[in-house]
């Protein structure tokens, strides 16, 4: 499946990006994760409140992703993974990945620093080595969404320095995630609902 064949709601929302014919390895190795990923990502709406609404350990957007997909299996998964040497065992700790379902990891970037892409790309690069995952997806937002958090005196909280599609892109594009299949959904501004 390319992504012209995704579902035109998820076209029209979503700026999307693949790697190593990502979207191809979910449609026919993975359907029921792809087909879970575009259910959620077509019910979501960015709301005027998780803008508003002053974050905590985790974003409304993250939550809210993350807690809809728990529901379809997917779960938080950290990795216990090791090297040996000649017998002697170093350990290669990884970063726990957000949503974890059959081989396939997603991590939703909503509003970290961009260190944070080079975090997710470099564990779904190890992941994809030692043969744990077969495909790494990022949900993040597109730039054109700073109009809207400046609209709502919030642009400083949302600044250039955080995780967005164009701090993504070139990440990956110069080999940040290796070998892995990588696909990328960035959140419209056509998501925003100020009524929710």
């Amino acid at each position: 499946m390319a992504i012209s064949a995704f579902p035109e709601t998820i076209l029209n929302s979503y700026e999307i990006h693949e790697w190593r014919h990502a979207s191809a390895i979910l449609a026919s190795d993975f359907p029921d994760e792809l087909s879970d990923i575009l259910e959620v990502l077509s019910r979501f709406r960015l709301c005027k409140n998780f803008l508003t609404t002053p974050g905590g350990r985790k974003s409304k957007v993250s939550e809210w992703i993350d807690s809809s997909l728990y529901k379809k299996g997917w779960r938080e998964k950290e990795f216990d993974t090791a090297f040996v040497v000649d017998g002697n065992p170093i350990e290669s700790p990884t970063h726990a990945v957000d949503c974890y379902k059959n081989r396939v990891a997603l991590e939703i970037e909503w509003n970290n620093k961009d260190p944070f892409f080079d975090r997710d790309l470099n564990n779904f690069r190890l992941l994809f080595e030692l043969r744990v995952i077969s495909v790494g997806i990022i949900v993040t937002r597109c730039d054109s969404l700073q109009v809207i958090f400046d609209k709502l005196g919030r642009g400083s909280s949302f600044g250039a320095s955080t995780t967005h599609l164009s701090k993504l892109l070139p990440k990956i594009e110069g080999g940040g995630g290796g070998g892995c299949p990588v696909l990328v959904f960035g959140i419209k501004d056509t998501l925003y609902d100020e009524n929710c």
